[in-house]
């Protein structure tokens, strides 16, 4: 814990913080004037974790996060130590019995909102891991642990340094590697997911790099019904996540 404290912010996100690493929280500032039940649940929770808490004002937790949608909480915490590397984090899933590992890899996901929200998903859906390059990518902040609501604490992200290469890296795994593309001839419905796979969406409207495209075993499409032509990435990531939860049950 030798890491510079950083910044949460929100129930969610400092909720489960308390609840999967109480220790790594070095205080909580609450708005004192805010004292309805969500409210008072939290701070009794917080207490019962042993969490240091100092009152504030909703204008000194706005400076604290960047934010004004703190909700009223806003937390300073140590870094929770995480697997330091895709590559260690398969190997401990080998190594642990998973056969199966399912794997989000966003690329030109710059928007910190979207980013928390695919990190959200992709927890509830059970999935391993988030991969994105070091470029054209956006990285944990407050922002994105707001927006995950403490799944970016529990999913592993890796950002790495050639997202074609690791792709590589993936497939030598024998992981699966579906790309989604507005023009492809299959839709995600079309393809089995229920073994090793490495789900690849690109930010809305652009899409994947074509370098990322080509690596790629296989595109899929999600069928658009409707006047829109395309979903949210955060929500595309959702529908092909839960697909393969469905399937795999």
């Amino acid at each position: 814990m030798s890491s510079p404290p950083k910044v949460l912010f929100g129930f969610h996100a400092v909720g489960v913080r308390l609840k999967t690493a109480p220790q790594s929280v070095i205080e909580i500032y609450y708005e004192a004037s805010r004292r309805d039940a969500r409210m008072r649940q939290f701070l009794q929770r917080a207490t019962e974790f042993g969490a240091r808490l100092i009152e504030s004002d909703g204008l000194r937790l706005s400076k604290m996060c960047g934010s004004h949608g703190h909700q009223g909480v806003v937390a300073r915490v140590h870094a929770v130590a995480q697997v330091k590397s895709l590559d260690e984090l398969l190997e401990q899933l080998e190594a642990a019995g998973v056969e199966k590992p399912l794997l989000l890899v966003l690329d030109s996901v710059t928007d910190p909102h979207n980013l928390g929200a695919c990190l959200r998903v992709a927890d509830g859906a059970g999935a391993h891991a988030v991969i994105a390059p070091k470029d054209h990518a956006a990285g944990i902040n407050a922002t994105v642990a707001k927006v995950a609501s403490g799944a970016a604490d529990t999913m592993p992200y890796f950002m790495v340094t050639n997202l074609a290469r690791t792709l590589g890296e993936l497939k030598e795994r024998s992981i699966w590697c579906i790309g989604t593309a507005d023009d492809a001839p299959k839709t995600i419905y079309d393809v089995d997911l229920k073994g090793p796979v490495a789900l690849v969406l690109g930010a809305e409207g652009e899409g994947m790099r074509q370098l990322t495209r080509k690596t790629c075993d296989e595109l899929v499409s999600i069928p658009m019904h409707g006047a829109v032509e395309s979903l949210n990435v955060s929500v595309a990531s959702g529908v092909c996540l839960y697909e393969a939860l469905r399937q795999r049950r």
